[in-house]
């Protein structure tokens, strides 16, 4: 996956008036000829102005950094209430200073709100300012393979840019891999032809409508030598329960078990054997926090000694969810948060060479 840093959009400023349309400086005397050209312009200029260019200046003993970096992580945001921006979180992980742009060129300093590393969300607080625009959230569950998407960021710093393509699939989180430790908590991506590059992140990607139905994240490569063509985002309907989470309660209400796992391939084969296992999918329960949704349901955490090598037998080890078949952990963190705290998740977990199903209701998620 290409452009995880950031992915947004800035620069050309696209603008039409009656039946001529305006390119950066130049004015092209052409009529728009087709429905599609004219619902591409009107979509982007009612959306314009909600949208912000984000400027992460990074903190310079921030892991991200490497000598000789650009300390200035750009990316894109856009407003959902008066004051409130949406963005992605590693737009502004580690910062430093926060500012945003708005379309028209004015700047102002931003705080971090709220932040979601789960599904790579964040949300920014202004003031002395009024959003010009606020855009609202559509239905992603209801897109249909082939529908316009219009995407508005901040690509390679080009500020108000404006691309279009189609909603093509909906791609399993386990085809878009990402090392930054971040949005362990998708199980699906949106996939588009809509041109999404680095600085695009966090930018609104609308449809037809000009409703909000996915926040720009990434672009997927074949390797690091080729520009990414297929623009990656994250389903707004996932997006719009999380700030409704973060704003009421300040933390994600996604489902968790609130033990840590290791990936069982990850153990030394003769232990798995020792277990009775002959394959390395699953994920080794590690540590049961005492009061965690998976202490109350009786999960069984793993034994170590004091230089913290596993004793045998080994604790529980998590092989399926709801009766589909876990490799890792991720696949364990990604189906358990598809559900809300209340509701219940069965796990069948490995335990004394035997399968067992452990029921486990799932708790509130408390401030952090």
């Amino acid at each position: 996956m290409k452009g995880g840093r950031t992915l947004g959009v800035a620069g050309l400023l696209l603008a039409a008036s009656g039946a001529a349309y305006l390119t950066g400086r130049v004015t092209a005397q052409k009529a728009l000829v087709t429905n599609d050209e004219i619902n591409t312009v009107q979509v982007m200029q009612a959306a314009l102005p909600a949208v912000v260019r984000v400027d992460n200046r990074i903190r310079k003993d921030s892991p991200l950094l490497q000598p000789g970096d650009d300390p200035l992580e750009v990316g894109t945001g856009f407003f959902v209430k008066k004051d409130l921006i949406v963005t992605n979180y590693h737009v502004v992980q580690d910062y430093e200073t926060l500012t945003v742009t708005l379309y028209n060129g004015r700047r102002v300093p931003a705080k971090l709100e709220g932040a979601d590393p789960g599904i790579d969300i964040a949300l920014l607080r202004v003031t002395g300012i009024t959003a010009p625009k606020t855009l609202s959230f559509g239905s992603s569950a209801r897109l249909i393979p082939g529908q316009k998407m219009i995407a508005i960021g901040t690509p390679l710093r080009f500020q108000n840019f404006v691309s279009t393509g189609v909603f093509s699939v909906l791609a399993s989180a386990g085809d878009v891999p990402r090392n930054d430790g971040i949005g362990q908590e998708i199980s699906q991506y949106i996939a588009t032809t809509t041109s999404i590059q680095k600085g695009n992140s966090g930018g609104p990607v609308l449809d037809s409508r000009g409703a909000v139905v996915a926040v720009a994240d990434a672009n997927a490569a074949p390797n690091d030598l080729v520009p990414g063509v297929i623009g990656i985002a994250i389903p707004g309907d996932l997006v719009k329960q999380s700030i409704d989470d973060l704003e009421k309660v300040g933390v994600p209400q996604r489902g968790t078990l609130g033990v840590t796992l290791h990936d069982l391939d990850n153990l030394d084969p003769a232990l798995r054997s020792l277990a009775g296992l002959t394959s390395s999918d699953g994920a080794l329960v590690w540590d049961v926090p005492a009061g965690s949704a998976g202490a109350r349901a009786g999960l069984r955490g793993s034994l170590r000694n004091t230089k913290d090598q596993l004793l045998t037998p080994l604790g529980d080890i998590i092989v399926a969810v709801d009766g589909r078949a876990v490799k890792n952990s991720f696949d364990v963190a990604r189906l358990v948060a598809a559900k809300r705290p209340g509701q219940v998740v069965t796990l069948k977990v490995w335990r004394n060479k035997k399968a067992v199903d452990i029921k486990v209701t799932l708790l509130k998620r408390t401030v952090r």
